[in-house]
């Protein structure tokens, strides 16, 4: 007991490392708390030289401008439903095609595996046109659907879970199917637990992805009640004139829930980083 206490005592002493790191982590911290302390300045303050790093006091019309005065709160349910449907989306899908590349050997797997990851390398931007054909064709267009739909699955996903199920051991898979599971029930009552930092992982960058999507809502939304966070921001910002105050409070609004839900699964993050490092 003595000596455990002992060894976390050390991994808790500072290093020369942290001496390099502090400054680096306030120099990626200072934008944020640079657009928190801009959300209660006067579009004034906000304009003036040399910028103010401090509010003369807290102006907090921009929050009550975006809270009452906008849809905010249409932007964010059709955001939240977007992302939520992203995450189980990705999370289901990736897992059982990620595990199928893992473990079920099929006629041309390496084939549809390296097709696969080489449309992680396709511009999204290169698709754009095409993809909005196709959804016209259907009559997706101007949509939630329509924003959905890019995010049901992805290759980054898919490689992911692969990667992640090739580092657990078969022994846990073969004693499992001797005593007469089944793939789905091994797959579900026995490897998923075992995966959370992986599906943490996945979950996190769908969400960060999607929350933050800005291009395909622009280009696939005309409607504003369809609007989501990113495409009713910029409402706030026009060719001439731009809300600063009102625009800082809406970023403050829109960046919050992510850093909320980051702080929450950023153990299960780092655990997924060093997840094949252990081996047993």
């Amino acid at each position: 007991m003595s000596s455990r206490s002992a060894s976390a005592r050390r991994l808790r002493r500072p290093s020369a490392l942290h001496l390099v790191l502090l400054p680096l982590s306030l120099i990626f911290v200072f934008p944020f708390v640079q657009m928190v302390t801009a959300s209660f300045m006067s579009n004034k303050e906000i304009s003036q030289f040399p910028p103010a790093l401090v509010p003369h006091a807290l102006n907090t019309k921009g929050y009550s401008t975006v809270i009452f005065d906008s849809d905010f709160f249409t932007w964010l349910g059709n955001t939240a439903l977007i992302s939520t449907v992203a995450v189980v989306s990705q999370i289901v899908l990736c897992t059982l095609a990620g595990y199928g590349f893992a473990r079920i050997r099929f006629r041309g797997a390496l084939v549809v595996q390296f097709l696969l990851l080489l449309t992680v390398f396709l511009p999204p931007q290169l698709l754009m046109i095409p993809i909005f054909k196709l959804y016209a064709k259907a009559g997706l267009v101007d949509t939630l659907p329509s924003l959905m739909i890019p995010w049901l699955a992805s290759a980054i996903g898919v490689f992911l879970m692969r990667q992640f199920f090739t580092r657990l051991p078969r022994e846990i898979e073969e004693a499992a199917m001797i005593d007469g599971c089944s793939r789905i029930g091994l797959l579900f009552r026995i490897l998923l637990p075992l995966m959370r930092p992986a599906l943490v992982t996945v979950a996190l960058l769908t969400l960060l992805n999607s929350w933050n999507d800005f291009l395909w809502p622009l280009i696939s939304i005309s409607d504003p009640s369809h609007n989501t966070l990113q495409l009713g921001l910029i409402t706030y910002q026009g060719q001439h004139r731009t809300e600063w105050a009102t625009l800082m409070a809406g970023n403050v609004l829109v960046t919050a829930p992510l850093l909320v839900l980051f702080l929450l699964g950023q153990r299960q993050f780092v655990r997924s980083l060093s997840f094949g490092a252990v081996k047993g």
